[in-house]
């Protein structure tokens, strides 16, 4: 009997041990999911009932301290951060990137996360060293701290899970809403996130930006790490899908794997899901933009890489490798990678799933894309 009560307790362990590993890198992205259910729910999926959030301050965004990243601020900047051998630009150019960041809260204690939780901030700005630095390129970036759900709302099919979701979402968007009554009103934009932030940049760009004004200032949207639909989503989303290195006002999306590549479990997951158009994503293919070439063509060979961001062992520092990967968008609407590259094994997930790299594979690519976006728009 105390042998079973041990062995129980070392599994138990065992299990936090593996699936904290496997959140702390992936993000909250949307393909975890459908990764070992059963051990991911009893590990991430709160059992307490869904807390509905209080309604924030009217002007809650005023204050620099709800901003990860912010117009004017040089100090403790995780967005100013750049890898060794990035080539120094300078003057930067006249965008504002509004860039939210992906899921870094993976606690069990409630569905959305505390404004003051020390760990999911600290997170956050890891994440945003790697994720928004490419932006910082053509202008300044905007990351906000929002209430988001944590990583167990993405591994349920509870209500609570949606819930969460949706109240993080009201506190993207407020926070939206006050960086653009904050730029001049003919100054470029450009939307940009991964994972649980381009979910909410998918919502936003349907809410705000589709049928507007607004949506004539946009250079592009890169809804990074997260399915679009190029049929269900994306004629809601305002902007058409990006097919030139030198187009503006349009979207960008890709979901990184190496191969072999096994993404069936995702798109079982995604068919079951309804588009912003009310029919059912099942059999519609999501966007796929090859970073590379920014969409001009579906496939660019590992020379046209001029690259990748390497990130060291907990993802605090790295260095840029030309010529390393490879990328070529398949007919299910995926961006495979090839072969799977000499980087950190440790946070490639289950199927050769590089979702947490989706950024840094192409870093110098996506920097030199947002500055050939930003001139063309200027140049209209």
């Amino acid at each position: 009997m105390e042998t079973e009560i041990w062995v129980g307790k070392l599994a138990r362990k065992f299990l936090y041990i593996v699936a904290a590993i496997i959140v702390l890198v992936l993000a909250g992205a949307f393909v975890v999911r459908i990764y070992e259910k059963d051990l991911t729910e009893l590990a991430f999926v709160p059992q307490t009932e869904f807390v509905e959030q209080e309604a924030l301050a009217r002007n809650i965004y005023d204050d620099p301290e709800m901003w990860y990243a912010i117009a004017g601020q040089k100090q403790n900047n995780p967005t100013l951060w750049q890898p060794e051998g990035a080539p120094d630009i300078n003057p930067r150019g006249p965008a504002a990137i509004f860039f939210v960041h992906p899921t870094s809260y993976i606690s069990r204690d409630s569905w959305n996360a505390p404004l003051d939780n020390k760990e999911a901030n600290d997170r956050a700005r890891i994440f945003l060293r790697g994720l928004a630095s490419p932006f910082t390129s053509v202008g300044e970036v905007w990351a906000p701290r929002y209430r988001q759900a944590t990583v167990g709302a993405f591994l349920t099919e509870k209500p609570e899970g949606q819930e969460a979701l949706d109240a993080a979402y009201q506190d993207v968007l407020q926070s939206f809403d006050h960086f653009v009554a904050a730029q001049q009103p003919d100054r470029p934009i450009i939307l940009a996130g991964h994972s649980q932030g381009s979910r909410h940049l998918t919502y936003l760009l349907r809410d705000r930006v589709a049928g507007t004004e607004l949506a004539d200032r946009i250079v592009a949207a890169y809804v990074i790490g997260w399915p679009v639909s190029v049929e269900s989503d994306l004629p809601e989303m305002g902007l058409p899908a990006c097919s030139a290195a030198d187009q503006s006002g349009c979207i960008l999306s890709w979901q990184s794997f190496a191969e072999p590549a096994d993404y069936d479990r995702i798109m079982q997951v995604y068919g079951k899901t309804t588009g912003f158009n009310g029919e059912p994503r099942l059999d519609t293919t999501p966007l796929c933009t090859n970073p590379i070439n920014g969409g001009g063509a579906i496939e660019a060979e590992a020379s046209e890489n001029l690259g990748t961001l390497k990130p060291n062992s907990d993802l605090t520092e790295g260095e840029l490798v030309s010529g390393a990967v490879p990328a070529r968008c398949d007919e299910n609407g995926f961006l495979l990678i090839g072969d799977p590259p000499d980087l950190n094994s440790f946070y490639v997930l289950p199927g050769n799933n590089y979702h947490v790299f989706d950024i840094p594979l192409f870093w110098s690519n996506l920097r030199i894309d947002a500055i050939r976006r930003t001139r063309a728009f200027l140049a209209q």
